[in-house]
């Protein structure tokens, strides 16, 4: 017998139940039919629903609901990102019983296939980018590649050996003659080991960087509290802290109070007035025994619309030879779908089966984390699409404290539009740099687990990285399958 004040309460809670199914239900139709003109590919019509549903359960505060729910011994809503509505029809059916209230109209009971096929599909959308998982593990590695995996066919080869799935070109450095001995190294480890390994070439984008940079008569580290002059006039004198753009139009688009990152975030500050030469930021944050302020170090204005094409000409003479040679197009900056469809215009020109080009959305910025939505519809309605965390310039446009919070949203965001994703960052950096990882990284790699993939940068112990990686991938694989514990036996505590 269920006691009087727990069905009570399951009456409850299966009408608010009820009532937040209908209502996602309905707003997620709307959506999807706003959006169902940009889905060609049959495969990604149930992710892109499940996507719209998703979007219209979670713009609700569930916190309260959860709690009650828990109560009940009913908490399965924390894991609904692949199946929107058969999680929510499950917990209804189940509160039916409890209360002895009769099903609504409608709602059934989801199979097991109906229940877990988001996560069918998103194997099969994963599979389509990177091929068949290796032997005891599921999630995937990509490596960046430096020069010199162009002129030794063995770093190639070990990388592969170690457990590399996919190797990444970065397009903003080397050549076309460098990359094309990367390749055909590519393929030479692929007929040794008899698997696929795939080629990830990113464009670079328009880089942000200093240039004409002048100090102070006897100084070059920029401090905490210091100014710095933003100019473009080279006859500005050089008597403080002073640097141009790569790309000068970026300044016009400031303004007094705009937000300043230099050199990957090492300092930060706002723009605190305006002169004749320029505008003059003040330096407020940051490493405590400052910079050496040089030309080729990134600024960023975290949340500024600086009015950049994310396709420069560069990366349209690269795009010829990305077209020819790659599995996969890294899209750098990428923020808005009109940004996905001009990139689609560009592959069209140049392959007539583009669309079985992956395209692998970084998503580096505000403006590119609140078109999520639609960047992923416009790419994954026409080809096969990963999304890549690109937490370097990500922490410094959103700020670090954020960085954490913003990428599980963007896992959830992914995972419920059956979309694979990249974990990217320094990943594992002191193994591949100086062959020794701090603790930190260790916990870090483990909670990259959760993404489809994972990156590695490069570096002298690049390989060591990739098989310590392969390791642990597969010991998490064990015991957790994205949010989901598979509740392994536990043999730390065995008798």
């Amino acid at each position: 017998m269920i006691d009087e004040g727990v069905t009570r309460d399951a009456r409850e809670v299966l009408a608010e139940l009820v009532a937040l199914r209908e209502r996602t239900a309905q707003q997620g139709r709307a959506t999807f039919h706003r959006w169902s003109s940009r889905i060609d590919r049959p495969a990604f019509r149930v992710g892109g629903l499940n996507l719209a549903h998703y979007l219209a359960f979670r713009r609700q505060d569930l916190r309260p609901l959860q709690r009650r729910l828990m109560a009940l011994g009913l908490s399965s809503l924390g894991r609904a990102e692949s199946r929107v509505l058969a999680s929510l029809d499950a917990v209804i059916l189940v509160l039916c019983g409890m209360s002895g209230t009769p099903p609504p109209i409608g709602i059934r009971w989801p199979s097991q296939r109906q229940f877990f096929r988001g996560e069918q599909y998103l194997a099969h959308n994963c599979r389509e980018i990177f091929g068949e998982p290796q032997l005891g593990r599921v999630g995937r590695i990509l490596v960046t590649l430096g020069t010199d995996a162009a002129h030794d066919p063995k770093v190639i080869a070990n990388l592969a050996a170690s457990g590399a799935d996919a190797v990444r070109i970065n397009c903003a450095h080397d050549n076309t003659d460098i990359w094309s001995k990367m390749i055909t190294h590519v393929h030479a480890a692929e007929k040794n080991l008899g698997r696929r390994i795939s080629v990830l070439m990113d464009i670079g984008g328009p880089k942000v960087r200093t240039e004409n940079v002048a100090t102070p008569p006897g100084q070059d580290r920029l401090h905490i509290g210091d100014e710095l002059l933003l100019t473009n006039d080279d006859m500005t004198p050089r008597d403080c802290f002073r640097t141009g753009c790569t790309l000068p139009k970026v300044f016009t688009r400031l303004e007094v109070g705009h937000p300043i990152s230099i050199d990957d975030g090492k300092l930060r500050g706002h723009i605190t007035r305006r002169t004749a030469n320029g505008l003059v930021a003040r330096i407020e944050e940051g490493r405590t025994k400052g910079i050496k302020l040089k030309a080729e170090k990134g600024l960023n204005f975290p949340g500024v619309d600086l009015g950049l094409d994310p396709l420069t000409e560069r990366d349209s003479a690269d795009l010829d030879f990305i077209a020819r040679h790659a599995d996969m197009v890294g899209y750098s900056f990428v923020e808005t779908a009109a940004h996905v469809m001009a990139l689609q215009r560009e592959l069209a020109k140049r392959r007539d089966d583009w669309r079985s080009l992956a395209l692998i959305a970084k998503i580096e910025t505000p403006r590119a984390v609140h078109n999520l939505p639609e960047i992923i519809i416009h790419a994954a309605g026409r080809q096969p699409l990963a999304v890549m965390i690109a937490r370097g310039d990500l922490a410094i446009e959103l700020g670090f404290e954020r960085l954490a919070e913003m990428q599980e949203e963007i896992l959830w965001l992914c995972e419920a539009a059956n979309v694979t994703a990249i974990w990217a960052t320094q990943v594992l950096e002191g193994l591949v740099t100086k062959g020794l990882p701090s603790r930190g990284e260790m916990t870090d790699a483990a909670m990259a687990a959760r993404a489809e993939c994972i990156m590695l940068n490069k570096g002298p112990n690049a390989a060591a990285g990739v098989a310590a990686l392969a390791r642990l991938l597969h010991r998490m694989g064990e015991h957790q399958h994205k949010k989901t514990p598979t509740l392994r036996a536990l043999r730390s505590w065995a008798d």
